[in-house]
């Protein structure tokens, strides 16, 4: 079987290309989405509905920790796909060692802050009332394994970067299935409650940072970096934060929008409602896994051509791109919309929750087969480099538009209202996203062509 090689990201045809970069994302994406998922419904059978409200609770602060290597990661493969596609092999090396320093550095810092002022973050984030008790053991014990998720996520990016999507789908099944094994020897077997269902999820993160370690260790990686590419670059690391910051900010409007949502919802529907939002907030994370697997397979595909100067193979990728991302997400909702109750019902029995959260689900989805020009567009611009509409469009969903609306809204609707901000913001957001995006394509890629 021929080995594959970054080359073949500028080369074979893009249809075929991205099925084959964005089907194995998809695959790892929907095995940690399904672990996120049944560890849920481990939790709320095996511990409590509680259980499921309080991990919802450290969520945001452990995965904005996690988001550092993510955005270390995305920002660094960017320039390493183009790197790779403009035959600078020593740029991606220097970039690749430059990553792994800057992410030891800043997620071993944000865990020592984040230890110290733990009766101070868990309150803030939803965690109050029969919440914070829970929360603080969960949350104490998966601070520890953070760093290895960080470098994890950062590795990831850059084992796509490479080209080397299947091995990038294993880093991300290991973990996955580790986690519900770990779930069920410690809660269901030994019964040791929050700190089983933490030290479960801290153990597979540490499964999956030794298979990455391994990776780039062994000869399937074709980045072998040597000391010296650890030493901090100036302009590499400018590069790397202009870029990766996009991620971040993302990640930071992410866990703003718990702190938000955890609170408001606590104050109209008390823990019920935290609930509620808790189950929903998985959904969205296990039933996008698709669209997320095609935006995650067009990254590399979308900077290496375009650090190639293919722009025609750049247009087709996006269209592409869109296309698959828009039929998938289609078929997500209809599924969503039909089986609410099913759906609900198998996290928790408690009658409250699956009597509010079906209602809360369809307006969550709502406008689901629109997102792909959203997530596509903002990915675009931060594939080719451009920092800054990456950024802005990036947080134009949940910054500009959700988190104003999740304030307001409820003024008028109550709890409604915070439900009926989530499809307001993707209509808001696609249509801002569509007209850059396409404004690109007809200044830019079409006149370079």
């Amino acid at each position: 079987m021929k080995k594959t090689t970054s080359v073949d990201l500028g080369t074979e045809s893009i249809g075929k290309l991205l099925i084959k970069q964005a089907v194995p994302a998809s695959i790892g994406i929907l095995v940690m989405s399904l672990n996120i998922l049944v560890d849920t419904i481990f939790v709320g059978n095996w511990i409590g509905s509680t259980a499921i409200a309080a991990i919802n609770v450290v969520l945001p602060v452990s995965f904005f920790i996690a988001a550092l290597g993510m955005s270390i990661g995305v920002g660094g493969s960017s320039i390493i796909s183009r790197a790779l596609g403009a035959n600078d092999k020593n740029k991606a090396l220097k970039t690749f060692g430059n990553q792994l320093t800057l992410t030891l550095l800043l997620t071993v810092t944000m865990i020592t802050f984040g230890l110290y002022y733990v009766n101070d973050i868990i309150p803030a984030f939803g965690g109050k009332g029969s919440i914070f008790e829970p929360a603080k053991i969960y949350y104490k014990i998966v601070l520890y394994g953070v760093p290895f998720l960080a470098l994890c996520m950062m590795g990831n990016t850059v084992i796509r970067a490479e080209g080397k999507p299947k091995f990038a789908m294993y880093a991300m099944m290991i973990p996955s299935v580790g986690n519900l094994l770990l779930d069920y020897l410690l809660i269901n077997v030994l019964d040791f409650g929050m700190a089983g269902a933490a030290w479960a999820t801290t153990g597979s993160y540490l499964l999956c940072f030794a298979f990455i370690l391994w990776f780039f260790l062994s000869e399937n990686s074709e980045l072998k970096i040597k000391w010296h590419h650890f030493g901090l670059n100036i302009p590499v690391v400018k590069e790397i934060s202009s870029l990766g910051f996009v991620t971040l900010a993302r990640q930071a409007v992410v866990s703003i929008t718990y702190l938000f949502m955890n609170n408001i919802l606590f104050e109209l529907g008390g823990e019920t409602s935290v609930t509620a939002y808790a189950i929903v907030g998985r959904m969205l994370m296990f039933a996008l896994f698709p669209v997320y697997g095609i935006t995650q397979g067009f990254l590399p595909i979308a900077g290496f051509n375009y650090g190639a100067q293919q722009y025609d193979r750049v247009r087709e990728t996006i269209n592409t791109a869109i296309k698959y991302a828009v039929v998938l997400a289609t078929l997500v909702f209809v599924v969503l919309m039909i089986f609410p109750e099913a759906i609900t019902k198998m996290f928790t029995s408690n009658t409250n929750v699956i009597s509010e959260t079906p209602s809360a689900m369809r307006w969550v989805f709502a406008a689901t087969p629109i997102i792909a020009w959203q997530l596509i567009g903002a990915a675009y611009f931060q594939a080719i480099g451009k920092a800054t509409p990456a950024l802005l469009l990036t947080l134009t969903r949940q910054g500009f538009f959700f988190i104003p609306l999740i304030l307001i809204l409820p003024i008028f609707y109550g709890e409604l209202g915070v439900w009926m901000s989530f499809p307001i913001a993707d209509v808001l957001a696609t249509i801002v996203t569509g007209y850059f995006l396409n404004r690109e394509i007809r200044l830019n890629l079409r006149n370079q062509s």
